[in-house]
């Protein structure tokens, strides 16, 4: 199995052209269009049709792609799991985060690991669902509940937050504060839009669900905890329970806890060829106690 030629063909399906891929990948098209068509004589089929439109990929081409993104990934953790055996936490971590992790929180994350591995620097990305992306370029992502990455990948639990309605006490003083789930409906809700949910289903603490509709719904919670502070209605969102900066306490109000939440937990995933590397069980270890650290902190 030849990985290059795995990487010219996936540089293809992806920018949907010879040229755009060898321009992708820094690589001379003809040396590119080789490398394909000695894929496909090895596969046996074709894999890519051409048309006055571009490049379309076959069936067996998206079969093939769909498991050559996991071979490059599980073929570059390897290699990097080999080099960096004894080492300490050295070099640059990529990492991936969901989007709307709350600054305050991360900062002082960021400065410990900064302290306790001086010799290791981060380089972060932020998106919307971090498990549905290309990851070959990914060394730790984070990602909210269960489902983590498809692939070679393991999903580590360490944080839990709680998902609650909560409010401004300046809003509940202009409006009042609802006191059962009817009342809410004539409110202003903000919705929070986790990857592969409908953000106008609530959940209850029973297990069942209750639906509204929402003025607001995004995929970032800090945005959508800033539009809370600012007064601008009921937000339902992960809260990590932390104070926020300049946001005097008492200032955000639960709205209905005892009929409306859920517990959500924050995980981080490692490719599974790289989970008895040093640098990751420490930086791992690390987060975890800050987490717990935090938690212990807020009385959680």
């Amino acid at each position: 199995m030849d990985l290059e030629e795995f990487r010219a063909f996936l540089g293809v399906v992806e920018t949907g052209s010879f040229l755009a891929a060898a321009t992708q990948l820094n690589m001379a098209r003809a040396t590119l269009r080789r490398r394909v068509e000695a894929l496909e004589a090895r596969a046996g089929v074709p894999l890519l049709e051409r048309s006055a439109r571009g490049v379309v990929v076959t069936e067996a081409g998206a079969v093939l792609a769909a498991r050559g993104r996991h071979v490059l990934q599980e073929a570059s953790a390897l290699v990097a799991s080999v080099r960096e055996i004894g080492r300490e936490p050295v070099g640059v971590l990529r990492v991936l985060m969901p989007m709307g992790l709350p600054p305050h929180a991360l900062t002082p994350l960021f400065a410990a690991l900064r302290q306790t591995f001086p010799r290791l620097s981060l380089q972060l990305r932020f998106s919307e669902d971090p498990v549905a992306g290309p990851l070959e370029d990914v060394d730790m992502l984070c990602h909210f509940g269960p489902e983590g990455p498809e692939g070679p990948w393991l999903s580590h639990e360490v944080w839990r937050l709680r998902e609650w309605l909560l409010a401004s006490s300046d809003y509940l003083e202009r409006r009042g504060t609802p006191k059962t789930l009817e009342e809410l409906t004539r409110h202003e809700v903000l919705a929070w839009a986790p990857p592969g949910e409908d953000p106008r289903v609530l959940p209850s603490l029973a297990g069942e669900s209750f639906e509204v509709e929402p003025t607001l719904v995004t995929a970032d919670v800090h945005c959508l905890r800033q539009m809370v502070i600012a007064g601008l209605g009921i937000g339902f969102l992960p809260d990590a329970m932390l104070p926020d900066p300049g946001v005097p306490d008492g200032l955000l109000v639960p709205v209905l806890p005892e009929l409306i939440g859920r517990q959500r937990s924050l995980q981080v995933a490692f490719p599974a060829a790289q989970a008895g590397l040093p640098k990751l069980r420490s930086i791992l270890h690390h987060v975890r106690t800050f987490a717990e650290r935090s938690a212990a902190l807020r009385g959680g």
